[in-house]
């Protein structure tokens, strides 16, 4: 339709002229309602993936910091904080144990020692004993139950993950994986130092868990020939006081005209693995793509829609802290939601949108679990450059945090940029390897899908078979 001021001056001018205008009017294509600016998202991220930030490490004052400055870019909108909340910050007591780093493993009558032998990647904090097994053994039983055992892994150049994930899946107690550049690299995308179960201050102590350890070359050859079914420990130890930790999630709330008529939730999480193992003297863990690139598209998607008209249905903004160390923060809001968890219409999670993944489809993001619900597939018809997970493999849904309210029932899924980037958990992870214009266009085209979607009466649902169950995974 010719806007009014056009169609007033119409006769004023030539009909051949009336027809050109009108025809390119016509043919112009609108302009967005909000332009997400590139410098917007460069401005973002040069600050949350800055040195300064040293990597926003979980439960740290730096996430802190990074939940603060989100925070305030909320306020800055014209967000307000969520019902029953009184500022945008919402603050979680941590336990996380620390490793003294002077543990022990004894199997039969030999003894490593941590540091010089073997190094702890993943610990429950606690001792654990078992009876021991060596997966190279040609006389062992290859694919048995390992309930409660230590294994030694075999020797593996490959991706050292899919090596322990079998044996733990098995009920190994303990993985031992031999050194190799594999084995390092696992190392370094779990951070580069022993990393602890952690959990929420009200959550109760952990029990059993997997326990992760390198071993270096020569203890290897030790372990080689210390009989199947030698009684072993790994005995650990931590700090005895270490310093109160508590993780951040900055939360900003947009009330639609009819707040009983739902709300969205858009999310993302704003933590990294801080500062870990230097690698060529780089000891900083940037995440600029995991996650604040998700975090960026929060925000940007907070300042277009609280620019616009009010939603019919209110819109929640969280970026969560503590994913890396088990979801914490996200756990922390799903048992202290600022609105009932059944009021949510559907929850859509932003994860690593800095860099386009070569099986997508160009400007494409994966939307994980497309075929479980309606959601992805209605959100790209109105606009949103969304698209199939090729990796359905690697269960990537079930991997980030929209999984635990899939899991209540909300229908929740995460929108990525690359399942799995060169990139990932590594030190280069900073701001000169992000596609900003790649970032800044698919915010863009989730403005208008998600404005509809808040406004409208559609509510999404789950496909038969794709609500997951509770014990799925």
């Amino acid at each position: 339709m010719l806007a009014a001021w056009m169609l007033a001056l119409l006769p004023l001018v030539p009909l051949d002229a009336q027809r050109a205008a009108a025809a390119k009017s016509v043919a112009a294509p609108a302009a967005p309602a909000w332009t997400v600016h590139p410098a917007w998202v460069r401005a973002h991220e040069s600050f949350l993936a800055s040195d300064a930030m040293r990597g926003r490490g979980s439960a740290t004052h730096d996430e802190e910091v990074a939940a603060t400055y989100v925070a305030s870019e909320f306020m800055a909108y014209g967000l307000t904080p969520a019902p029953g909340m009184t500022a945008f910050i919402q603050r979680a007591p941590v336990v996380r144990p620390e490793l003294t780093g002077a543990g022990t493993l004894s199997v039969g009558d030999v003894t490593l020692h941590e540091g010089s032998d073997f190094d702890v990647l993943l610990s429950t904090g606690a001792p654990v004993g078992g009876t021991f097994r060596n997966e190279s053994d040609p006389q062992g039983d290859a694919g048995a139950p390992l309930a409660g055992e230590i294994v030694l892994a075999r020797a593996s150049n490959g991706d050292a993950l899919s090596a322990v994930r079998p044996l733990l899946q098995r009920g190994a107690s303990v993985v031992l994986v031999p050194e190799s550049g594999s084995a390092d690299t696992l190392a370094i995308q779990m951070g580069g130092k022993a990393r602890v179960t952690a959990r929420l201050a009200t959550a109760p102590a952990a029990g059993a868990g997997p326990t992760i350890v390198i071993v270096h070359p020569a203890a290897v050859q030790m372990l080689a020939h210390a009989p199947a079914g030698a009684h072993a420990t790994l005995d650990v130890h931590t700090l005895a006081n270490p310093a109160p930790q508590a993780t951040y999630n900055a939360i900003g709330y947009l009330e639609g005209t009819d707040p009983s008529s739902g709300t969205i939730l858009l999310s993302a999480h704003l933590d990294h693995l801080g500062v870990g193992r230097p690698i060529a003297g780089d000891s900083i863990y940037n995440g600029a793509n995991d996650d604040a690139a998700g975090t960026t598209a929060v925000m940007e998607l907070a300042h277009a829609l609280a620019a616009g008209p009010r939603p019919r249905r209110n819109i929640l903004f969280v970026c969560y802290g503590s994913e890396e160390i088990g979801e914490l923060g996200s756990t922390y809001f799903g048992e202290h939601p600022p609105v009932p968890l059944s009021s949510l219409v559907a929850n859509l999670e932003f994860e690593m949108i800095g860099n386009q993944d070569p099986k997508t489809a160009k400007g494409m993001l994966l939307f994980t679990g497309w075929g479980r619900s309606n959601l992805g597939a209605t959100l790209r018809a109105h606009g949103a450059l969304l698209g199939p997970d090729p990796y359905p493999d690697q269960h990537f849904f079930e991997r980030s945090d929209n999984y635990a309210l899939a899991l209540q029932g909300v229908v929740a899924h995460t929108a990525a940029g690359w399942g799995t980037p060169p990139t990932y958990h590594q030190v280069d992870d900073d701001l000169a390897h992000l596609d900003i214009g790649f970032m800044t266009s698919a915010i863009q085209s989730l403005i208008e899908p998600v404005r509809w979607l808040a406004t409208s009466d559609f509510t999404p649902t789950w496909n038969p078979g794709g609500r997951p169950a509770r014990n799925a995974h």
